[in-house]
Parts: structure tokens; sequence; C-alpha cells
């Protein structure tokens, strides 16, 4: 039974979409993970959520007007990233301006729907991803970001350790916050829209939060935690996409509870004092952890 089950799988590893789908992962591997490390860093949670709303109002703007959907939600993310990001100062702030913004678009979404007559049933299956419906511009879309996001990170190393640390501190050490916030909440924005059609919008926290949530238990300094979570984000999306395969099981699913174990055996490891890069703003600079 096994024999056959490998027999079976080896021969879907050599279909195209299977081999798409796999390079799509790989890809996402690289850059979405570090969009996780960002989202703790700047404890940004809600925006995720507001994406995946967002991303809805476009695809639904892209099917009322022919456009391509795909690349109107990549759009309305960026737009919407951008738009918010002076509201980013505090936390509590941005999770007020998320739910405005998801409450918005999901009805803006179901208006533009309703009106156009246009069957939602395409707009709404983007919830649960269609991975091995990846085509060539998602692939571009996804190598962008996998060069992209880690390149940013690497050359602004130093000011996004600050702005992740402080953004006081940041702000007295010279670093563009303003800027540098507007360009990683683009990115998130982004990278959410870009992720939607691997596992739905539902279950995107699989290939950007877990792994840095597991990441955060094992690396010392924020470099650290970023590889962890890169690596984390390979093995977990190699091996979930191919135990999906196997069982002939929704990939989605199995990448989130691949993911969500990776996360759990994580917490098994004792945390240690300095693997969080983040600190209340009055802790002293010299406590600062180290970016590399």
């Amino acid at each position: 039974m096994s024999a056959l089950a490998a027999a079976d799988l080896g021969a879907m590893l050599h279909l195209v979409p299977v081999q798409r789908a796999g390079a799509a992962l790989l890809l996402a591997a690289v850059g979405l993970p570090v969009i996780g490390v960002i989202i703790v860093g700047l404890d940004i949670m809600p925006v995720r959520f507001a994406m995946m709303h967002v991303a809805l109002l476009g695809i639904a703007v892209g099917l009322l007007t022919g456009l391509d959907p795909m690349l109107c939600a990549l759009v309305a993310c960026a737009l919407s990233g951008a738009g918010v990001a002076p509201l980013a100062r505090t936390p509590d702030g941005l999770s007020g301006a998320m739910g405005l913004l998801m409450s918005l678009a999901i009805a803006a979404a179901l208006l533009v729907l309703a009106v156009s007559g246009v069957n939602a049933s395409g707009a709404f299956a983007l919830l649960w991803g269609s991975i091995l419906s990846v085509g060539t511009a998602d692939l571009v879309v996804l190598g962008v970001l996998a060069v992209v996001v880690p390149s940013l990170f690497w050359w602004k190393r130093r000011d996004v350790a600050l702005l992740l640390y402080d953004r006081e501190l940041a702000q007295l050490s010279g670093v563009p916050v303003r800027l540098l916030t507007t360009a990683l909440l683009v990115l998130v924005a982004v990278a959410v829209a870009g992720a939607i059609k691997l596992t739905g919008a539902l279950l995107v926290d699989a290939l950007t939060l877990l792994p840095a949530l597991a990441a955060r238990r094992l690396g010392r300094s924020l470099w650290a935690i970023t590889l962890w979570a890169v690596g984390i984000g390979i093995a977990v999306n190699l091996t979930g996409f191919l135990l999906a395969l196997w069982l002939d099981w929704p990939p989605g699913p199995v990448l989130v509870l691949t993911a969500g174990a990776v996360v759990l055996a994580a917490h098994l490891v004792p945390e240690r004092r300095n693997s969080s890069w983040r600190a209340p703003a009055s802790a002293p600079p010299a406590s600062l952890p180290s970016s590399h």
C-alpha cells in the first residue's frame, strides 16, 4: 500500500501544476516568513485580517471590470497598506483603523458582487486557496517578494531592528520611521495578497505568522530569528505539501496544521531572555538586541 502511494506521489510530482505549486511554496518560504517577523515585531497582527478583506474587494473589482483579479487584489492591498501607515504610530490606533477597513472592504466587496451580478463563487473560492491553479503571474509575484523582502531586510537591518525594538528610539537615532513603516506595511499587504492563492485568505498565517512565532523561540537576535523563520518556512511548506499530495488532502489546512505542530514543538524549548527583539520604551538603549 505504501509502495503504491509512493508511486502515485512520484507520478504527481511530474505534473506541471504540482511542480508550479511546489515552486510557489519554495518562493513563498523565502519571503513570507520574513513578513511574519515584521508582523510580530511591529505588533500589527490585525493588518493581515484587514488585507484579506481588501484582497477580496480587489478580486470583486477585477471580476467586475474584466481585469486580472489577483492583480487588482495586489494593487488594492498595496494602496491600503500605504494608506494606513500614518495610523501605525501605536498598535491601538492601527487596530481601530484595521477594524474599520475590514468592515468597509467586505461590505464594498459584497455590494460590488451583488450589484454587478458577477458570480461570487470565484471570489470566495480564494478564501480557501487554489494552489494547483498557480500560474506564471503568481510565481512572478512570489519571486519578486522572495528577492525584495529579504534584500530590504538585510539592507536596512539596523533601521528595521531599531524600529521593531522601539519606535521612539529609532526616530531619535535618525531612522526614517514613517518611510520605513510605510514600506514595511506595503510589503505586508502585498505579501498577504500574493499568498492568498496558495493557502486561501483564511489560512495565510501558515506561510507568514506561524514560522515567525516558532522562530522567535529559537533565535537569539533579530537576524537569527529571521533565518530560523525562513528555514522553518521551507521545511513546513515542503513537508506539508508532500503530505497533502500523499494523503490526497487539501494543501492549505495541511500546511497550517504542519506549521502549528512546529510552533507547539518550538514552545517546548525554554525561552531565552534575549530571544525577543521587542522591548518597552523605557528600556535603556544599551540593552538593544543585536540585528546580526
